[in-house]
C-alpha cells in the first residue's frame, strides 16, 4: 500500500473505531481522500474489513435496532434505507430478524397514537393516519388492523 493509502487507512480506522460505517460509506470516504484512486480505495476498504473495522452485518443490525426503537421506523423503511446503502438483501434480512417484534409493535402503536391525537378532529384522519404509518415504513396489514380499531370506537 502506498504512503497516501496508509494515511487514509489510519484516518478511517480512527473513524470506524468511534462508530459503525457500511462498506459503501467507507469506500466513498476512501475514494474522496485518495482523490479518485479506485484501486487504492478498494485496497483500503479490504484492509478495514480484514481488521474488522467494517462489517456490513454489524452496521445493518445496529442501524435496524436504532431506527426501529428510537426513530420509530418500520421494517419496510429500514430495508429500503439499508438497500440504498448497497447492503446485500440477505444481510438486511438477518439484521431485521434482530429487531424485537413486540417492542416494534408497541413503538408503532405509540407513534400512531401520538399522530392520531393531533389529527383526530380531521374528517380525513383515517386516511392521513394510514399514509403517515406507511411513510414510516410499517406494513399495511399491521397498520390497517390498528387504525381500524381506533376508528371503531
Amino acid at each position: 500500500m502506498e504512503e497516501s493509502g496508509k494515511k487514509v487507512l489510519d484516518k478511517l480506522q480512527a473513524q470506524c473505531s468511534r462508530r459503525e460505517y457500511c462498506s459503501s460509506d467507507v469506500y466513498a470516504k476512501a475514494l474522496k481522500a485518495l482523490e479518485g484512486d479506485e484501486d487504492g480505495a478498494v485496497e483500503v476498504l479490504e484492509a478495514l474489513k480484514a481488521d474488522k473495522y467494517v462489517d456490513d452485518l454489524r452496521y445493518a443490525s445496529a442501524f435496524a435496532r436504532e431506527k426501529a426503537s428510537l426513530s420509530g421506523w418500520g421494517k419496510v423503511k429500514i430495508r429500503y434505507m439499508l438497500s440504498s446503502k448497497g447492503i446485500p438483501g440477505e444481510t438486511i434480512s438477518r439484521a431485521l430478524d434482530e429487531i424485537d417484534s413486540d417492542a416494534a409493535g408497541r413503538r408503532m402503536e405509540n407513534v400512531l397514537m401520538a399522530k392520531y391525537r393531533l389529527i383526530s378532529d380531521d374528517p380525513q384522519a383515517k386516511i392521513k393516519l394510514l399514509k403517515f404509518a406507511l411513510s414510516r415504513g410499517y406494513q399495511y396489514d399491521d397498520i390497517k388492523s390498528f387504525v381500524d380499531g381506533l376508528f371503531r370506537k
